[in-house]
């Protein structure tokens, strides 16, 4: 008989809004891989909403590779440098600029660390946009990007750290929503909205460039050793 402080019975605990969040971002993942269909997406997120528990949110992430939020382990406690990450303060601030990019035929970027304002437009027709956003500053806690992209291509570049939701609808085009998901307590919010025909607005999470080259050093100095770690 399983005792009231079992495994079995912790899988009946309550889950937050946060860890639903956590198992929808991990279904948007697997359907954009093409491990489920976009109908199991759309199946599984119901039910990822509707979990109270533990058991019923598992049930929903299972079978993928990667899996959803886990009953919280009796003698596993969070790290005190992991419990006191957030999105640092530094990143916020600053006056912004042009709110808008526009790209007829053409090319349009946006990189590097420029103040990002509160609402911004990007207009893509038979061209590209390019904002990347890892290095930017904020200027508030709330971002709206509108796009419309017409025969042209709009790419939106994050880090893992913010919360992100895309929004977005195409028609005979392709709007990317699987960069959405929670960031670090404290980041500021990305809204991506808008409309794409008959061409695509792509969101995506990458590290920032700083870890980008740290990551290709660390490939090259391994190759140039024979495949071995770096001693230190």
């Amino acid at each position: 008989m399983t005792t009231p402080d079992g495994p079995a019975d912790r899988r009946n605990l309550r889950v937050s809004d946060a860890e639903r969040e956590h198992a929808a971002d991990v279904l948007r993942r697997a359907a954009g891989d093409g491990r489920i269909t976009f109908d199991e997406l759309d199946e599984r997120l119901t039910a990822a909403y509707a979990a109270k528990t533990y058991g019923e949110l598992a049930a929903v992430t299972e079978d993928l590779p990667e899996a959803g939020p886990q009953p919280p382990a009796v003698t596993a406690p969070m790290p005190p440098a992991a419990a006191a990450a957030r999105f640092p303060e530094t990143r916020f601030g600053g006056t912004p600029g042009s709110g808008i990019s526009v790209a007829v035929m053409s090319e349009a970027h946006r990189t590097g660390g420029w103040v990002v304002p509160p609402s911004y437009t990007a207009v893509a027709i038979m061209g590209a946009v390019n904002l990347d956003l890892r290095e930017a500053q904020f200027s508030g806690h709330e971002i709206t990007i509108q796009t419309f992209a017409l025969m042209g291509g709009i790419d939106i570049i994050v880090d893992e750290e913010i919360a992100v939701d895309v929004s977005g609808i195409a028609f005979m085009g392709g709007f990317d929503h699987r960069a959405t998901g929670p960031g670090l307590p404290g980041a500021p919010r990305l809204r991506v909205v808008g409309f794409a025909m008959m061409g695509g607005v792509n969101v995506q999470r990458r590290p920032p460039r700083k870890k980008q080259r740290e990551l290709r050093d660390r490939e090259r100095r391994n190759r140039e050793l024979g495949g071995e770690a770096p001693s230190m």
